[in-house]
């Protein structure tokens, strides 16, 4: 029988679901289409918050006539992708939620503010590890091929417990899908000899995970969060 996860056959593909944190800003402009930039907070279950950034294009605010300004609850579908940003002089790996449609209640999947499903490639080793209060953790660079524009999206992903474990030993190149959720998360990083500055890492917390043995064939065993 073939094993699915649990949301629809796609390799990137989500929703986000809150209340918009600042009044959203003109960004960038591609081949004459405007996009503005924001931010998203969204509740978990344990009641933090994960604030999260978002894409939209000028012609969906348009055709959905939206007001995009703090406060206001939002509920987006679209992709998670990844781009290169020259910040102080350097190239920096940003990522964002991409916008491509408002959701309504019909569309949502179970509810879930925060819901991503993903089909892609280990790009870089698994880092495996054990935190010193014995907790299980591995992180994993995905490959998210961008097939109509002939790129990849690189999302990081972080797994848990005997998830961590069984990712441990996977292999670069191992087609993996996956799903979870987006979340936020503050560090402070050393900028110069005890000066430290407070920075923002985003990544995709791993619920459930297949390998992709083959084409519509997939690991016999479904892992559970």
């Amino acid at each position: 029988m073939k094993n699915t996860l649990t949301m629809p056959v796609s390799n990137n593909r989500g929703q986000i679901i809150g209340s918009l944190t600042e009044d959203v800003t003109k960004s960038f402009e591609v081949e004459g289409e405007k996009f503005y930039e924001g931010k998203m907070e969204i509740e978990r279950l344990s009641d933090n918050v994960d604030i999260l950034p978002f894409t939209i294009s000028d012609k969906l605010v348009k055709i959905y006539n939206l007001k995009l300004n703090k406060g206001e609850k939002m509920a987006f579908g679209g992709e998670f992708r990844s781009y290169n940003r020259v910040i102080d002089g350097r190239s920096r790996l940003i990522l964002s939620f991409f916008v491509k449609e408002l959701l309504d209640e019909r569309q949502l999947k179970d509810n879930n503010t925060n819901l991503l499903h993903l089909v892609g490639y280990i790009c870089k080793e698994p880092n495996y590890r054990v935190t010193p209060f014995n907790r299980e953790i591995c992180d994993v660079l995905l490959a998210v091929n961008r097939p109509m524009f002939n790129k990849s999206d690189y999302i990081p992903c972080i797994l848990w417990g005997r998830n961590a474990k069984f990712m441990q030993n996977q292999k670069v190149g191992t087609k993996l899908e996956l799903v979870g959720r987006i979340q936020s998360r503050n560090y402070k990083k050393e900028v110069s000899v005890g000066v430290f500055e407070e920075k923002t890492a985003y990544e995709v917390s791993v619920q459930k995970i297949a390998v992709v043995e083959k084409e519509d064939e997939k690991n016999s065993s479904e892992l559970g969060a």
